[in-house]
């Protein structure tokens, strides 16, 4: 149903972006298919919105339409499987698979956003992702106007991707995960591969995630953020050596991406860069976090703007030193 529309800067996690032509809160699967159905057959222009943790939104007033998935629940199939409405807080699933014995998602705990969003970019943290366990999803195809379930293995998934992002060619309207029955967690990459009771796990999951202000406090300026701002870059293995050669350290986070190439640590990347926490400076309404460099946050009254240049600042900057270009991971609308 139509609602007043609310300002981006309250409806995202970076609390910066303008105000859209109108908004429609949507709470059942069924009224989010139709929604976004009756505004495509209008030709009128939109923006699926959920916890809005992934977006960085023009400011001023914006000609689309916010559709807000609102769609709660978490429905148990079996000892296995939970089938989730893709407006439920993705942390809740979490926390409810801890609390009923299934494995395999403690590592996602504590990132933000609606479950209806991991497959999009494939959310990932401590050496697991959704792919592992995403099973299907139920989409409302915007190009045939279907509502159908898809199999996961239909939807690409890679690192941070898979072909639902960017494209806008469908909604994602519920999820289904294959979980462990365990009391054991999974190897946890923070914890040096180590597996543990699946409650302490998701607790020391929450502890770095905090410690990096990655777990969001609205009184924390360095939780208003998009999370990881970039991804970490794939690069040709010979590139690596020659950066590791240039600065020197024996302990340059690299990992094997296959024919030829490495994943290295944007973060790592960054600081190199001269990039320190907290840059620019404490007169910068948008700043990286002074917790974790991997994350762009707005100080309270930063603009839209503010974090398009600090993005541009830190990709030139890591260009110019290291040759190697930074990819945002946030969608951007209207910028």
């Amino acid at each position: 149903m139509g609602v007043t529309a609310p300002s981006f800067a309250s409806l995202t996690t970076l609390r910066v972006g303008g105000t859209p032509a109108a908004a429609y809160e949507c709470t059942s699967a069924e009224e989010l298919a139709e929604t976004v159905a009756k505004l495509d057959r209008d030709q009128s222009p939109l923006l699926v919105v959920g916890g809005g943790s992934n977006l960085v939104v023009a400011d001023g007033d914006l000609d689309l339409a916010a559709v807000l998935v609102r769609n709660e629940g978490i429905l148990p199939i079996d000892d296995h499987r939970l089938r989730i409405q893709a407006g439920t807080e993705w942390d809740a699933v979490v926390a409810y698979a801890v609390e009923h014995g299934l494995g395999g998602i403690e590592a996602l705990s504590g990132i933000p956003g609606s479950a209806g969003a991991t497959p999009v970019q494939n959310v990932g943290a401590y050496g697991a992702e959704i792919a592992d366990v995403l099973t299907r999803v139920r989409l409302f195809n915007r190009e045939t106007g279907a509502d159908e379930w898809a199999p996961a293995s239909s939807l690409e998934l890679a690192y941070r991707y898979s072909n639902l992002k960017f494209t806008s060619r469908a909604v994602v309207l519920e999820i289904e995960l294959q979980l462990e029955k365990t009391d054991e967690s999974i190897p946890l990459r923070h914890l040096g591969g180590a597996r543990v009771p699946l409650a302490q796990a998701r607790e020391s999951v929450l502890e770095t995630r905090r410690a990096k202000g990655m777990v969001l406090d609205t009184s924390d300026h360095d939780t208003w953020s998009a999370g990881s701002f970039f991804t970490n870059p794939v690069v040709p293995s010979a590139l690596a050596d020659e950066i590791a050669a240039h600065v020197g350290e024996d302990a340059m986070p690299r990992f094997a991406a296959g024919d030829g190439k490495e994943k290295l640590s944007a973060a790592w990347l960054i600081e190199r860069a001269g990039c320190h926490r907290g840059f620019p400076g404490d007169d910068a309404p948008a700043r990286l976090s002074t917790k974790h460099t991997l994350a762009l946050t707005n100080r309270g009254n930063a603009s839209a703007a503010d974090i398009v240049d600090l993005a541009r600042r830190v990709q030139a900057q890591v260009r110019d030193a290291f040759g190697v270009e930074l990819h945002p991971e946030p969608v951007w609308v209207g910028l």
